[in-house]
């Protein structure tokens, strides 16, 4: 036995630092994870499932009134915020009650209270210290806003998971995927949404093609997308928030949201003092295993600001315990994480965009783009067509990306990229028969490349 109190103290009890606590307390090691407030983290407490409930819940908005298309007479129906956030927060206290079991089984010591670094072994949590061989950092993210005059009177998306009552107006700031679900949310919902973003069209970094159908959706669907607009104040006045936009523009609404980005939790924790560098954003700067450039501390999940995903972050934390305690070294390959954002409707991608692939290798590629109309809305009468895209290497054959925007999107990129973590040709999906009928089969039915755009490319 060590001269300290634990092999492993965790500080941030979210995804990563849960699984990593778990997993080594599983392998016989003395392991204390300390957090300050409800077990489970972002994703879990104030992020992803709590936000997809929301989603579920505005979706049905679309699904009654699709229903008379299928021969249901709904009626009259009416909606109330109040019964589905009192839904989601009973969902969320189960699965706070399932971390604490887990971890309880797994023998981890809950130290409850905000967890600082003291020294390179030693952290602080409920105004004790404890000592450690090795600390892990996992304290992920929070909302980060600018610094406008007004910006007090913004809520970001910790507040909106938990309005009292629903706004008639709001402006969302942003063009993220936080930003573009809870617009989707709320419209579906009947508020009437202005969405801002500074940049020519939503979700910076996804497909041009992704963006812009994505883009024509929400105005369909009624959003005010305001884009190359800036926010340069936000005063309170009477039931409600004027905004002084760029453009010489204004805006009153009662209610204003931002979700312009997300900064590393590391403000306040000792980092520095310990050793521990951090980049221009704060995030903990770490190596391909995590570790920190303090060697007794590492980081893992959003406070590294590597890769922002809750599956990423419990990946880093299965290579992080076999690293230190299976003697078995493992990073983490950052290639083909698939990932979703939960928008009306939904997009999903795995691998390069276009323009990626285009910057690696030029005019050696192959595009192939289908747009349709889903099964669904034959018979519902809704306007709305899906998007499927997938780029290919030409001179390899190999799938780069694929790229989704639909119903079900999600669902079906998920189980795409396992074939491309195992390097599937297009020939190899070409050759995979379809189940009819469905969406996912217009995937392994696509023939026809779309002509290159740039004059450069022309045969």
């Amino acid at each position: 036995m060590s001269g300290f109190d634990f092999d492993l103290v965790t500080i941030g009890a979210g995804s990563g630092g849960v699984r990593a606590s778990r997993m080594a307390a599983r392998l016989g090691k003395r392991v204390a994870v300390a957090e300050e407030s409800r077990v489970g983290g972002t994703c879990v407490m104030r992020g992803c499932v709590p936000k997809k409930l929301l989603v579920m819940g505005a979706h049905m908005a679309e699904e009654i009134e699709d229903a008379a298309g299928f021969g249901w007479d709904i009626g009259d129906v009416s909606f109330d915020w109040g019964r589905l956030v009192s839904a989601k927060n009973a969902e969320l206290n189960r699965l706070e009650g399932v971390y604490h079991r887990l971890l309880r089984d797994s023998g981890v010591t809950v130290l409850e209270g905000r967890g600082t670094v003291i020294d390179a072994h030693t952290i602080a949590a409920g105004g004790k210290p404890y000592s450690a061989e090795h600390i892990l950092i996992a304290t992920g993210g929070r909302p980060s806003l600018p610094n406008i005059p007004g910006i007090e009177h913004a809520i970001t998306s910790n507040e909106a998971l938990d309005l009292l009552q629903l706004p008639k107006s709001i402006a969302i700031v942003g063009g993220g995927y936080i930003a573009v679900e809870f617009a989707g949310i709320f419209n579906a919902l009947g508020v009437a949404v202005t969405q801002i973003l500074r940049g020519e069209a939503t979700l910076r970094g996804f497909d041009q093609d992704i963006r812009a159908a994505l883009d024509e959706a929400l105005v369909a669907k009624g959003v005010d997308l305001r884009c190359d607009t800036r926010v340069l104040s936000i005063e309170k006045v009477a039931g409600g928030y004027d905004l002084r936009l760029s453009g010489d523009e204004s805006l009153r609404v009662d209610l204003v949201m931002y979700a312009t980005g997300r900064a590393p939790n590391t403000a306040g924790l000792g980092l520095v003092e310990a050793g521990v560098r951090l980049d221009a954003n704060g995030a903990v700067v770490v190596d391909e295993y995590s570790r920190s450039s303090a060697p007794s501390i590492y980081a893992i999940g959003d406070v590294t600001d590597r890769m922002n995903l809750t599956p990423v972050a419990i990946a880093e934390a299965m290579a992080l315990v076999s690293s230190l305690y299976l003697g078995a070294p493992r990073t983490v390959d950052y290639d083909n994480v698939p990932t979703a954002v939960f928008s009306m409707p939904t997009i999903s991608t795995v691998g390069l965009t276009e323009e990626q692939a285009r910057a690696k290798l030029g005019c050696a590629i192959d595009v192939y783009v289908s747009r349709f109309k889903p099964m669904k809305n034959t018979l519902s009468g809704r306007d709305e067509r899906s998007l499927m895209k997938m780029i290919v290497d030409r001179a390899t054959d190999k799938v780069l990306g694929i790229h989704v925007l639909g119903p079900d999107a999600a669902e079906m990129v998920q189980g795409f990229a396992v074939a491309l973590k195992c390097g599937a040709t297009k020939a190899q999906i070409d050759a995979t028969i379809g189940i009819h009928p469905t969406a996912a089969e217009e995937l392994v039915t696509m023939r026809d490349k779309r002509p290159d755009p740039s004059p450069e490319c022309q045969e």
